[in-house]
Parts: structure tokens; sequence; C-alpha cells
């Protein structure tokens, strides 16, 4: 038995003619007449009556059209599901707040399209409240955001650590604070400072660090990627994560380079999460084991 067998026989039924049915199927009527016949025989059942005037289906046909009508709404479900994997498949949607871009998000892109390269990654940039959303939603596939160590995890997400590092101060080789082995609040106080927008880690941390106190002037960045760029324009210092730092271009040309916070022991972590319910699919999974296989690399070189 054959799936368009059945179709054959949905045809007919629906419009009443095997002439009609032939010519929506794009068969000659001998064709799908033999067609039907062959599954009649198999069934041992005659499905249509065939007249003069057309064929119509049969009483034992009527009692099976049912089951008929039921197989191919399935086989039809199952197509759409597989278009649906499929298209899924050939995309992969990174939510990510821009951390560690250069010694992990980049190089694990590029091994992934080498690996899949007809699949593409979208790379969506998103504070970490809405990172977990989308997560949630299956608005995207995976997340890279960071955490302090401490921070309670989200429950409904999977979640594997990547990188550890410390906050720097994130500054222009001439800099004033420079010339500083450590920087201390005193002397952040003392420079223009670039925050990260209210969402972001970096924020939250800046604000305990500072612990109410104002900078003598201030600006907002939407996540690291600016902040990095604004320093480098001279607007001023930034606090980040040290893995967003180090190794970055900018850094590597000489436009920024860091300096650890005097007298500060905070551990940030970088993680790459996904949710717990729902499917994944293999790019997806693919692409998070890079991530955790290139982090393990960063980590043994540091080390």
């Amino acid at each position: 038995m054959r799936i368009e067998q059945l179709e054959y026989i949905e045809a007919v039924t629906r419009l009443g003619s095997l002439r009609r049915a032939a010519e929506e199927l794009h068969l000659s009527q001998p064709a799908l007449s033999e067609t039907v016949r062959n599954l009649e025989r198999e069934l041992g059942v005659t499905v249509l009556d065939r007249k003069r005037s057309g064929a119509t289906i049969s009483d034992a046909g009527r009692e099976l059209l049912p089951h008929i009508i039921g197989v191919l709404d399935a086989v039809d479900r199952l197509r759409r599901a597989a278009d649906e994997q499929h298209r899924t498949s050939r995309t992969v949607r990174l939510g990510t707040v821009f951390a560690a871009t250069v010694p992990l998000l980049v190089p694990a892109i590029r091994e992934f399209h080498a690996l899949h390269s007809a699949t593409e990654v979208e790379v969506i940039a998103a504070q970490q409240s809405v990172i977990h959303r989308s997560l949630l939603e299956g608005g995207v596939d995976l997340g890279l955001v960071n955490y302090l160590e401490g921070d309670d995890l989200a429950p409904d997400l999977h979640t594997t650590e990547l990188l550890r590092g410390r906050p720097v101060v994130c500054l222009r080789p001439d800099s004033p604070l420079a010339a500083l082995e450590s920087v201390g609040v005193d002397d952040l106080l003392s420079e223009p400072l670039i925050v990260m927008r209210s969402g972001y880690l970096m924020h939250r941390f800046t604000h305990r660090l500072l612990k109410g106190r104002v900078p003598s002037f201030s600006y907002s960045a939407d996540g690291a990627e600016m902040g990095k760029l604004m320093v480098a324009e001279g607007l001023g210092v930034t606090v980040l994560p040290d893995y967003s730092v180090l190794g970055d271009p900018l850094e590597r040309t000489g436009a920024i380079t860091a300096r650890p916070l005097r007298d500060d022991t905070t551990t940030v972590l970088l993680v790459v999460q996904r949710s717990r319910s729902g499917s994944v699919t293999r790019a997806a999974r693919d692409l998070h084991r890079i991530f955790v296989e290139r982090a393990e690399a960063h980590r043994t070189q540091d080390s």
C-alpha cells in the first residue's frame, strides 16, 4: 500500500469522477484507474463503483473513507513537521550579551560553519532578561550570558559554565589610570565612566562596586562592544569581564588595555544556556558542543 493510492481514492471521491481526479493529479485516466484497482485487490474490497456516468465510492469504500482521511491527515502533519524541522535546522539563533566575543564566540561560529556550511547562525544581541525569555519562548536556541558567582541560575534553563573571569577596568593606554598597577574605586570615580545600560550584569556590578558614589561624569552603553569602542575613542573608562577585553582586536592593536580592580575578588561567569523543555536541533546541539570545547581549549591555553 502506498500513500498516493489513498490520495487517489480521496480525489476520486471528492471530485466524483476518475477523469476529473486524473486531471487534478496530472495522471492519465487509465493509470489512475489501474492504481486504484491494485489497492482494491490488495485490500480485497471494491472501493469505487464504476459506472458510465462516473465513479462513486462504494458502501465498503465509504466505511473505509474515515480511515483513509485519517491516514492522509497524519501524513500531512508529518510532512509539515518535517518541513518545519528542516527549516529550523537551517538556522541556529544565538542570543548573546556579547561577552568573550573574540576568545569564544567568533572561533566557535567559524568552526560551526565548517561543520554546517549550509546552516545560518543568527546572532542576536540582547540583555540577559530578554535572552532568558526568548529561550523559554523558542525565539532563540542558545544564549550566552554572564553571571556573578553565587547568583541563582534560571531553573527552567539548562546552564553550562564556559569561562571564569574577573572584572577589569577597560581604558586607553594614554589614560592616567593606565600608569597604575590596579585601579581603586576612588581612581575610577576620577574619570568619566562608561556604564553598561540597566539590564546588563556589569551595570549591576558597577553600581554595587561604587556603593552609591557618583563618578565625575558617566555615559550609558548598550553592551560590551559599544563600551569598548567608546573607550577607544577616548570618552572614558568602563568595567567589563577580563575575557571581554583581553585578546580583543582593539586591545591587540593598542587602542584599549585593562587593569585589575584593586581589592576586588569578584568572579564573573560566562555560561551557555538552552531551554530544558522542547526539542533542540542537531545544529544547535553541535554549536553548544563547540562552545564547550572551545572554552576548555581557552582555559587550557591560559593555564
